[in-house]
Formats: C-alpha cells, structure tokens, sequence
C-alpha cells in the first residue's frame, strides 16, 4: 500500500508510481512536473517552444491521456500543446480527503499551474470540469486567454443540468469501485476504446484510495443554490455575456449530460457571433475520444 506524503500545510496526498504509466497507448509524450501549492502537478508540453499556445483541459474522471488523438495533429500544425492534469487525476498528487477538494481550489490551483510555468496568452479548449474550472479562470483572468474553445461542458449556476447529469451524479457516489475504462467506453458512441487505452484511463488509479478527487468532482458541480461556486459562476457569466474575443462551440449533441448547452454559450457571449460552431454526430460526452481528429482540425482552421 502506498504510503501518503504531506504537503507543507498538512494536507496528506497519494502519487501515483511511475511504473503505472509505463507504454502508454498511442501516449509517448514524456511529463513534465511542477510544485503548485504544495503538490507535484504533471502536464505535457508538446510542439514547438515559440508556437501558438493552446491550453487543453480535461475533466472527470480524465487525464491528459485523454487528448492522445487531437495532440499529434496540432503539432504538426505548429501549436504548442500544454494539456495539465489536475490536482487528483493523471500523474498529479491526488489529496487523500474528499473534503480537500473543492470547485474554487481548482480553479486556484489552475491559475497557479499557469503562473507557475509561465504560459503566455493562450487558446483555452477545455471540455466537461476543464470547461467549469476553464471558463472561470478566462473570466477572473482574460488577459491570459485571446481565445475560448469548449465541448460538451457547462457553466451552471445552481440549477439542474438534466436527468443525464442526475443519474451520473447518482452513480459516481454509489458505484462499487469506478472502473474508469469501462466507464469511459459506456460514454464513448462513434468508436470502441481498445483493452489498452481503457488501461490508459485506469493507470492514475491503482485503487480506491486515489479517488477521492474523482468521487469529488461530480459532487460539486454547482446544480443547487447551496452549493458552493454559484456566486462565482454568476460572476463569470456576466464576463462572459460581454466577452468580445473569439469563442467558439465543438460539441456532441448526442452526449446525454451535456449534449445541449452549447446553445446557451451561442446566443449569450458576443464573441460566439459569426463562428464556425460545430457538431459533431455520432459522438458522446468525451469529444476527445469520439471525435477527436475532427475537433483538432476544426481549431487548426479556426485558428489559422
């Protein structure tokens, strides 16, 4: 069993050996690592040092691993891709507590991950929890965005999302154990994931002490006035509803979570007006995997 380190201010977390990573499925981009607020944070940085920047932010239950088809055709492009896992999933340190997560410190401990490596203005493409934590980051700091991407995410403001958010949010705190390959072939719809990517997607979590942070995140998604983020939400909307840079929508309509909310970003936030929005079907929540070839050929024309 894997003994918890402690950062400097007490909060006890887990790392995910090296030797869970090993050969990769169709992932050969070596870490790199940075101490954000006491944790080791694990990203990739890939492409050309002096390319255009783009920030690509997962969600739950994913990693970086899951960008594996979109990252090789935006190098060839010429971008830079820098793609973090967040505090809890992927090579990141993983808090032991559920209650050491929370919406606003992922969005902190984003914020301090770009501060940390020093990004330059970058496109953001964020999808499902990257898209939460995302959006927020580009409304509290939209000096560092000169552009906005999203795919099948959402921005709540402390009402429902739906029954399909219902029964996930109903599954995630109940299920036995997430076997997150399994899960993320379930929510897969144009493509079967092979034996060896489902590995991919299991690797950060060797059992279930790890998952505190993936048990967490459905939890906090902001569907009640009480929860917390709601405030805050509100105030990046009202960045958003004047946000005059360009944004644009890649989306799964089929995904039954969050397969419809890209309209309320269309009709709301200026800088929607006159872009190339796209969907994409058949194609679930995770575009990434479902279609991600496509999507990265849509930023590459969008952005040249």
């Amino acid at each position: 069993m894997t003994e918890p380190l402690t950062t400097p201010t007490g909060i006890e977390f887990l790392r995910t050996p090296d030797d869970r990573f090993a050969d990769l499925s169709e992932f050969p981009f070596e870490p790199s690592y940075v101490e954000v607020d006491g944790f080791r944070m694990g990203y990739v940085d890939a492409g050309p040092a002096d390319g255009p920047v783009l920030l690509l932010l997962h969600g739950e239950p994913t990693w970086s691993y899951l960008y594996r088809r979109m990252i090789p055709p935006l190098v060839d492009a010429g971008f830079r891709c820098v793609a973090p896992d967040l505090i809890g999933f992927g090579r990141s340190d993983k808090p032991v507590e559920r209650s050491a997560y929370s919406y606003a410190g992922h969005v902190a401990w984003l914020i301090g991950f770009l501060d940390a490596i020093a990004l330059p203005p970058a496109t953001l493409f964020a999808q499902d929890w990257g898209g939460l934590i995302g959006l927020r980051a580009a409304a509290e700091n939209p000096d560092r965005f000169d552009r906005i991407a999203i795919g099948n995410t959402g921005l709540p403001v402390g009402r429902s999302l739906g029954d399909g958010f219902d029964a996930w949010l109903h599954a995630s705190q109940t299920m036995e154990f997430m076997d997150v390959g399994r899960m993320l072939q379930r929510a897969t719809q144009a493509r079967e994931l092979t034996d060896a990517e489902m590995d991919g997607y299991r690797a950060p979590f060797p059992d279930e002490t790890f998952m505190a942070g993936a048990r967490q995140f459905p939890a906090l998604v902001p569907i009640t006035p009480d929860h917390g983020g709601v405030a805050e939400n509100l105030a990046a909307w009202d960045v958003l509803d004047r946000w005059e840079k360009p944004l644009l929508t890649l989306w799964c309509p089929d995904d039954p979570v969050l397969g419809r909310l890209h309209h309320e970003f269309i009709e709301r936030v200026p800088g929607a007006a006159g872009q190339p929005h796209r969907e994409f079907s058949p194609g679930g929540h995770f575009i990434q995997d479902d279609r991600g070839e496509d999507v990265a050929a849509a930023l590459i024309d969008w952005l040249s």
